[in-house]
This record gives C-alpha cells, structure tokens and sequence, in this order.
C-alpha cells in the first residue's frame, strides 16, 4: 500500500526558488568560477539542480562526512569518511549540505578547509 504525503511546496515552487538562487549567485561570483562542495549524500539532487541553472562556470566535488553511526541520532563525533578529489585552496566555495540540524557537521566541514 502506497503512503499518502501532503506537498508542502510544489515541484514548481521549488524549481522557481532553485532558480532564484542560481540568480543570486551568479550576481555575486559573476565573471568567476564557483565551486560547488557537496555533503553527500543528501546535497546530490539539489546541488545538481542548482548547478545546472547557474550561468557561471561551476566545478563540483564532495566530501562525506557521519555524525550518525549506524542510527539516526547524532552521536556528536563527527567522522569523515570520503575527502575532496581536488584542492579548494584559493577557489570561491559554496557549501551544499541538506539538513543543518546541530550544526556539527557544517562546523566540521568548515574547519576542514
């Protein structure tokens, strides 16, 4: 039996707001390349979708990082489990990470660059 879930924003709206910001972006790195730095694997689909709507030359690479273990609550140890293919150093970079709950994970991955 297939579960029934109310849309709380429309496969429309979100497009328009993935394009918004693809916008914005391209406003403030204009003329420069952005390099797009995926958490996995929650940032993939939105992180390409946002990529493909930018006008700016946009590189991309991801890090996998754990703060869960085998269970769903946060243990509090941050982990890294895949590093980035490439330097960063010197490029502008845009953090695409899909939920931000304690703010360790974010913390971490900052302190990494």
């Amino acid at each position: 039996m297939r579960e029934e879930f109310e849309v709380l924003i429309s496969e429309e709206e979100l497009d328009k707001r993935i394009s918004e910001m693809a916008e914005q972006l391209d406003k403030e790195y204009e003329g420069k390349t952005v390099h797009l730095l995926g958490i996995l694997k929650g940032s993939v689909f939105f992180m390409c979708d946002l990529a493909k709507k930018m006008k700016s030359d946009v590189t991309m690479d991801f890090i996998s990082v754990s703060s869960y273990g085998d269970g769903t609550e946060s243990s509090g140890i941050v982990r890294l489990n895949k590093d980035l293919d490439e330097s960063i150093e010197g490029k502008n970079v845009i953090i695409v990470e899909d939920i931000v709950d304690s703010g360790r994970t974010l913390s971490y991955v900052r302190k990494l660059m």
